[in-house]
């Protein structure tokens, strides 16, 4: 059997995203606790460093694997 006309996706929305699941992960973690068990847990005397903890875990749960792929969280 043959498809008598093709389906092209097409990706024009300017709002959209790669990596929209990362909201309600980092949602989750938020309400399981992690802000509080980092702030108890690290031990690093930088400023805000709960928050960069945070960013580094969410660029993990988007597929960055070094620091340089950080970036796409901006």
């Amino acid at each position: 059997m043959k498809a008598s006309h093709s389906i092209r996706p097409v990706f024009d929305d300017p709002n959209l995203v790669s990596v929209a699941g990362l909201v309600p992960a980092m949602r989750l973690a938020e309400s399981a606790g992690l802000h509080d068990l980092l702030e108890d847990r690290l031990s690093i005397d930088s400023a805000n460093a709960t928050a960069k903890t945070t960013a580094v875990i969410a660029g993990m749960l988007a597929g960055a694997d070094c620091i340089d792929d950080l970036d796409l969280l901006r």
